[in-house]
């Protein structure tokens, strides 16, 4: 694999590309673009002492070089965001979370356009707003649309399809039925132009339009229509309002700015309309050990208008304020120039509003930065000290924070069933329980009724690709812990590992112990062990008894005639238990549906001849 890798390098190409490192198992290191791939490719591999602990150790890793020849650098650089972006590698500068923010669309390109909300930008024509990551002012913009303006709300693809009469809306006035020939054309088009300028921010314009209506109307005596134009006046008022409460100055700007703290960057970007602020989108990084400033700044700005198709593109100003220099600065603009059609700068003002502008795009990463500290520190102080407690004592390759706990519970052999709970970083997490009814037919065997539990619930979560607990605890001892551990094996999930606590002497049971392990009785990992067991013992205990109270009324039912399975659920249902059946009037009984009063009284009657 060596020689392979020596010969790769001494017949690199010179042209611009980019380049994959990978390691023995084929997994890809790092992504990296450049300008002559030879000389950048090989200056990794260099004696250098100036390289960091963190490019020492991934050339280590490295077991094989794959490279892309394109045609330029700035083709490199688009290349590498969009493979970056894809492939998230290890040693790559990171992006932590990329989650979409929703758009407010319009389909400009169609004769009738809609207006709706997505968190898919396509390429298809059709004028995106956003992304609004405050959803109360993207509900306050589609409320002033929806009161001013009646856009159509259905998908007909008008005018070659259309429905043989107009739907609600039109009867209720939130549509004029474009798709009956009610509105023409050109009437909805120029509708549809003032959508734009409320959603672009332009909201005078169409105020003074509504103020004008609203006064006709009312001089008509139209005051059902005249209350919808006031509350649109509201809405509009509400709209300006917050613009003008985010006034800023300046013209069409993206202002980017960014926070680091350590290994961690926020990355924020301000988008002004106007003068006005009228968004801002956040991303948090991380990987960032010993990376320039610059080189930070750089992935940033890419990461915000690269790698993200149309998206990144969306509403491009010409000019994006930088807070500082980066490598890539002026072949990025090109790029973007060359995507958009037209110039963009990305200039880095010293001094005068737009230097303010850069100042506030920073204040507001600090802030995030700051906010998703605090949030990330005050989750990690509740939970990760006893996981990381429990890790040592237990000698477990990784953290705990996925726990599942399993109990079997049965009355006498039957009515046998098992519980799987879960807790996630210390915490239950009731999305995760499950409850099992035993197949096998086990009896009173507890060990391959839990190996059986233990198999079904590892192999479901298989299946659908679900995370896999990295702890497994059994309620019970040696024996249990071995009927598990084959019920993983089963299932293919050996990398999980499993214990067993044992109630009476509170005993943890490893695979690798000959003895038990004796945790003093106030230690927190001993404590969240034992808050697991006693809720899956609940769980389990609870479904157990709900089968037996099933079990109990049915057997009490079976033998009256008219009374069968549906009727016996149902008395179940309401009544609960036979205690509570055989205290019941028949008046009670025959409230249940199904229940005759002549039924009702044969209930009783046989229930009275069972006491007696």
């Amino acid at each position: 694999m060596e020689r392979n890798l020596d010969r790769k390098l001494k017949h690199l190409p010179t042209r611009p590309g980019v380049y994959l490192f990978r390691d023995a198992g084929g997994e890809i290191l790092y992504i990296g673009k450049a300008k002559s791939l030879r000389s950048r490719v090989r200056g990794h591999f260099t004696q250098d002492t100036s390289h960091s602990i963190k490019q020492q150790e991934l050339v280590r890793r490295v077991a094989d070089v794959e490279t892309v020849v394109v045609d330029s650098e700035a083709e490199a650089l688009l290349l590498e965001a969009n493979l970056v972006k894809a492939h998230q590698p290890r040693f790559n500068i990171r992006l932590k979370d990329d989650k979409r923010y929703p758009y407010i669309k319009v389909t400009v390109q169609e004769p009738f356009p809609r207006v709706f909300v997505t968190r898919q930008v396509e390429n298809d024509g059709s004028r995106y707003f956003g992304p609004y990551t405050e959803v109360g002012a993207m509900r306050l913009a589609l409320e002033v649309v929806k009161r001013a303006y009646t856009v159509r709300s259905c998908r007909y693809d008008l005018p070659d399809e259309s429905p043989d009469r107009p739907c609600l809306d039109y009867h209720i006035g939130r549509c004029l039925a474009p798709c009956a020939g009610l509105q023409s054309e050109d009437d909805y088009r120029g509708m549809v132009d003032e959508v734009l300028q409320v959603l672009g921010g332009d909201v005078d314009v169409v105020r003074a339009r509504v103020s004008r209506e609203l006064t006709d109307r009312v001089e008509s005596l139209d005051f059902e229509r005249a209350a919808v134009l006031r509350d649109t006046l509201v809405g509009l008022d509400a709209l300006e309002r917050r613009q003008r409460a985010l006034d800023v100055k300046g013209g069409d700007q993206d202002v980017i700015g960014v926070a680091r703290d350590g290994d961690h960057a926020t990355g924020v970007l301000l988008r002004i309309r106007r003068g006005k602020l009228l968004g801002r989108e956040v991303h948090h990084f991380t990987n960032l050990e010993l990376e320039a400033e610059a080189a930070v700044l750089g992935t940033v700005a890419t990461q915000f208008y690269l790698g993200r198709g149309d998206e990144g593109l969306l509403d491009l100003p010409r000019e994006v304020l930088l807070p500082g220099e980066f490598e890539d600065r002026q072949l990025l603009e090109s790029l973007l120039a060359e995507e958009t059609g037209r110039r963009v700068r990305l200039p880095v003002p010293r001094r005068g509003e737009k230097r303010r502008l850069v100042e506030l795009a920073a204040q507001n990463a600090r802030h995030m930065l700051e906010e998703r500290t605090v949030l990330e520190e005050s989750a990690r102080g509740r939970a990760d000290d006893v996981l990381y407690d429990l890790q040592e004592v237990l000698e477990l390759k990784v953290v705990p924070r996925l726990i599942a706990c399993f109990d079997i519970s049965h009355t006498q052999g039957k009515e046998v069933v098992g519980s799987a709970v879960v807790f996630e970083n210390g915490e239950p997490q009731k999305s995760g329980y499950r409850r099992f009814r035993i197949r096998g037919g086990w009896g009173n065997d507890d060990l391959r009724s839990m190996r059986e539990v233990v198999y079904r619930y590892f192999r479901r979560r298989l299946e659908e690709e679900l995370p896999l607990p990295e702890l497994a605890v059994i309620d019970g001892g040696r024996g249990q812990l071995t009927a598990a551990r084959a019920g993983l094996a089963d299932a293919g999930a050996n990398d999980t590992t499993v214990c067993a606590l044992a109630k009476r002497e509170e005993e943890i049971h490893l695979e690798d112990r000959s003895q038990p392990l004796r945790l003093g009785r106030t230690h927190p990992g001993l404590r969240l062990l034992q808050r697991a067991r006693n809720e899956a013992h609940r769980f389990a205990h609870s479904y157990n008894v709900k089968l037996r109270r099933q079990r109990t009324l049915t057997s009490a039912l079976a033998d009256i005639p008219g009374v069968g399975p549906a009727r016996q659920r149902k008395l179940l249902a309401r009544f609960g238990s036979v205690r509570a059946l055989r205290a019941a009037s028949a008046v009670e009984m025959a409230s249940v549906p199904g229940i005759s009063d002549q039924l009702a009284r044969r209930i009783v009657a046989h229930l009275a001849g069972e006491d007696q």
